[in-house]
């Protein structure tokens, strides 16, 4: 089990990014949030086995269709734990 912190840049928001995020989250069976930030970037928090947060991650640099990836920054630290699913957060 690992835990990673995604950002992800470039045109994310207005495109489904984060419903396309918790939807592949749930099928790889990973727990955590996702949300918009107001400075048009897109936030991660996701725990779980370690190839699945890499199919999450290699996800992130595509997107849903709509999006246009220009930059993911990801920090992998020691899962917490804290979450029981995968949930759309309200923008920061």
């Amino acid at each position: 089990m690992i835990r990673t912190h995604i950002t992800i840049e470039g045109r994310v928001q207005g495109v489904g990014y984060r419903a396309n995020t918790r939807r592949m989250a749930n099928q790889l069976g990973l727990k955590g949030w996702v949300r918009n930030l107001r400075d048009g970037r897109v936030e991660i928090i996701a725990e779980g086995n370690e190839e699945m947060i890499d199919r999450l991650i290699q996800w992130c640099y595509r997107g849903p269709t709509s999006a246009y990836v220009s930059k993911v920054t990801i920090e992998k630290t020691e899962p917490t734990g804290e979450y029981n699913g995968f949930q759309v957060k309200s923008t920061l």
